[in-house]
């Protein structure tokens, strides 16, 4: 169901609210019955698909930091927020309407947030490539930031050059 629930983003960020669901069924290759199933309600397709997104995102710091030294690491992890965000903000109306439900699909976001990017500052600071009075709560206000104020598909490229001038500010003050 993993698909159904990486499928339901694109569509609820393209469609809004009314995306039907028996399109998200197709897409994801299973049949209308599957999904709900699986997904009772939209509300409940809407929140998994939204800490699916979130899961992604914070579950990809370790692997990162594994992959490439820590600034590229952090670099990487940035545009990976502001696919995050870009979708969020897609689903913003979907989103709405399952807080209206009495659901908090957001319950523990900061504190996943907070522990991936604590982590990628950390190994970037202990490397000696940023600077070490950052903390995570400024970097996801700068992060948010970019988000909003270039975070539809079409700006992807501003978004691109201001994560370049978010970490180039990172570096002034360096250990290393």
């Amino acid at each position: 169901m993993s698909r159904a629930r990486d499928r339901s983003v694109r569509v609820f960020a393209e469609e809004g609210l009314n995306a039907h669901l028996e399109r998200i069924a197709k897409e994801a290759g299973v049949g209308s019955g599957t999904l709900y199933r699986n997904f009772p309600t939209r509300e409940v397709l809407i929140e998994a698909a939204y800490r699916n997104e979130l899961s992604r995102l914070c579950d990809a710091a370790p692997g990162l930091l594994a992959a490439m030294p820590p600034r590229e690491a952090l670099r990487a992890w940035m545009g990976r927020f502001i696919d995050y965000a870009t979708a969020k903000l897609g689903m913003a109306e979907a989103l709405r309407a399952v807080v209206g439900s009495g659901v908090n699909p957001y319950a523990r976001s900061h504190e996943l947030m907070m522990t991936a990017l604590t982590s990628l500052l950390d190994a970037a600071t202990d490397a000696g490539t940023i600077r070490s009075d950052i903390k995570a709560t400024d970097m996801f206000a700068a992060l948010t930031g970019v988000a909003l104020a270039s975070g539809k598909p079409d700006q992807r490229e501003q978004a691109e050059r201001l994560l370049d001038l978010t970490l180039d500010g990172l570096r002034y003050g360096a250990a290393g």
